[in-house]
């Protein structure tokens, strides 16, 4: 009996911060319910993944020790992304995830295209 007290677990309180961390994301998608948010916000996330493909690329090159293991990370993340597209575009509702979602796969992507392209 006092055995199967400590297998259920108590049911935690919600703290406000998880609350707020909760509804984050409808937060968001209500700012952005301005078609120029939206954009705006659109191209910040592209340009900051742009940014962090270039770093990637910039670094790997420069230390020439870790291009198979940053490559490695930057192609399961891609994989990652991809396989997270599918159940957000099922979900109904705003599409605001899934925009952002493939900012930062172009972005990342060109990042990492660009950098190639420099050390030919």
């Amino acid at each position: 009996m006092a055995s199967e007290r400590f297998l259920v677990s108590p049911r935690r309180q919600q703290t406000r911060f998880q609350q707020e961390l909760a509804g984050a994301g409808d937060a968001l998608v209500a700012w952005a319910r301005n078609p120029w948010r939206r954009l705006s916000l659109q191209l910040i996330v592209l340009l900051v993944s742009f940014s962090i493909g270039g770093m990637v690329g910039a670094i790997t090159g420069a230390l020439s020790k870790l291009d198979p293991v940053a490559a490695l990370i930057c192609v399961a993340a891609m994989e990652l992304a991809i396989r997270a597209r599918g159940p957000l575009r099922r979900r109904g509702g705003d599409r605001l995830g899934l925009q952002l979602l493939d900012m930062v796969r172009i972005g990342l992507l060109y990042g990492l295209l660009v950098d190639g392209f420099k050390l030919l």
